[in-house]
């Protein structure tokens, strides 16, 4: 792994504004590097608390080469550890889902409780000190039904993210609601150029015919007078339901709440709702969603009917899991309230045109003729992005972050979310 003088210079001769240059996107040791000075000091979204409803139900994930997983104690706290274990490391939950009365290393039995204390562990030497060997905690933060983690105490402070978000997303009750479908995807593409992809809609009007229907992805001068107008009624409606229309922005989160297309209630294949158990009790049809999203990987969206998320997660250099996740009212019934068809159409073919950009993307990245190239006007969110990631650089090598962006990630991956906007001279909402 390169050491963080070494990937500064690197960064040198790049010009902020531009892609990164080549080996960002291809070199294993600069991907060794994002995940210990990137992940390892970043705060990560790994699900919903609805995932984890009892004593004993645990969800793992594996982060570059780092597994973690999150439990529910029997006291209900959710505490998290890494997926490794104190005597020779193996890894103890599978990624994933599960529950569990004990937890227990597949390979020579160590069997700890659900607080992380090693409580056996066979034919040690009588000097053996049980208490010195209990599982190594990580951060857990949920906010909202939301349960986020750090691998490390680098991670920065998670309190002005968490009372935006509380007061944004409050109002759907995600924490008491449920995961109706989880899909995954294998992507052969550097996770950077993942996210990137998921910080622009500069390519959606050709590339994303179904999530265009009632997602706004036109830009600039396409917004007319009479959008314009719209937006303007749709914000003192929206205000008046006591839901707010600021947006919320740390150096490595955005809150925010968006119109859609008007006369669309969400995002799906008509614009109409696919859930008939409404996640928040309003009965207003047309509020527009709430996009909330975080810097290194992940962000979501929340409609009337629905919620959805987005997580990239790092497998190598050239290789990204993309997860996502649909929430709906915990009382939905499938076949009777939505089917999971309708719930994941729009999002799924999203997923899918942007995992061939993203291959596509990753083709041409790693050719000879590779030079970095300049963004357009309607990809700023990626040179914030772009900043982000070079103020980490910069903090890694021990310069203070002062060149980190005011603005975290605003659009939102494919389905990029776009702010309230109603002066006619703003071009952050693009339609």
């Amino acid at each position: 792994m390169y050491e963080p003088d070494k990937v500064l210079d690197l960064l040198s001769g790049s010009n902020a504004g531009y892609t990164l240059p080549q080996p960002f996107y291809t070199d294993p040791d600069l991907f060794d590097f994002d995940m210990s000075a990137v992940f390892g000091r970043s705060w990560l979204m790994i699900g919903f608390e609805a995932e984890l409803p009892e004593a004993g139900s645990y969800m793992a994930v594996t982060i570059g080469q780092n597994s973690v997983f999150v439990v529910r104690g029997r006291d209900g706290v959710m505490r998290g550890f890494h997926n490794t274990c104190r005597h020779r490391g193996s890894q103890i939950c599978a990624d994933g889902i599960g529950r569990a009365a004990k937890l227990i290393c597949p390979y020579h039995k160590w069997t700890y409780e659900l607080d992380g204390r090693l409580i056996g562990a066979a034919r040690m030497p009588s000097d053996f000190r049980i208490e010195e060997h209990s599982l190594l905690p990580v951060r857990v933060e949920r906010v909202a039904g939301c349960v986020y983690v750090a691998l490390t105490s680098a991670a920065p402070d998670f309190a002005p993210f968490k009372a935006a978000l509380a007061s944004g997303l409050g109002p759907y009750r995600l924490a008491d609601a449920k995961v109706a479908f989880q899909s995954t995807l294998t992507e052969k593409a550097n996770w950077k150029l993942v996210m990137e992809n998921a910080r622009e809609c500069y390519h959606c009007a050709a590339s994303h015919p179904e999530l265009k229907l009632s997602y706004p992805v036109s830009y600039g001068a396409a917004v007319g007078k009479d959008r314009l107008e719209y937006n303007r009624r749709l914000v003192e409606r929206v205000e008046g339901l006591g839901l707010s229309t600021a947006a919320a922005v740390g150096s490595w989160w955005h809150v925010e709440r968006y119109p859609l297309n008007p006369g669309m209630e969400s995002i799906s294949a008509d614009g109409r709702p696919v859930v008939s158990r409404r996640l928040i009790e309003l009965e207003e049809k047309e509020i527009g969603g709430l996009w909330w999203a975080i810097q290194p990987h992940s962000f979501c969206h929340a409609l009337s009917d629905y919620a959805f998320m987005f997580s990239a997660i790092p497998v190598g250099p050239q290789e990204t899991r993309v997860v996502s996740k649909w929430v709906v009212h915990k009382d939905a019934v499938e076949g009777v309230d939505y089917t999971i068809e309708s719930l994941t159409e729009t999002w799924t073919k999203t997923n899918l045109q942007d995992r061939e950009l993203a291959e596509n993307n990753q083709r041409g990245v790693n050719a000879m003729g590779y030079v970095p190239g300049p963004y357009s006007l309607d990809e700023d969110f990626v040179t914030t992005f772009g900043d982000w990631y070079r103020a980490m650089v910069g903090s890694a090598a021990g310069y203070a972050e002062t060149s980190a962006p005011s603005g975290g990630p605003r659009f939102k991956g494919s389905g990029n979310a776009r702010p309230f906007s109603v002066k006619d001279s703003d071009t952050e909402f693009k339609q």
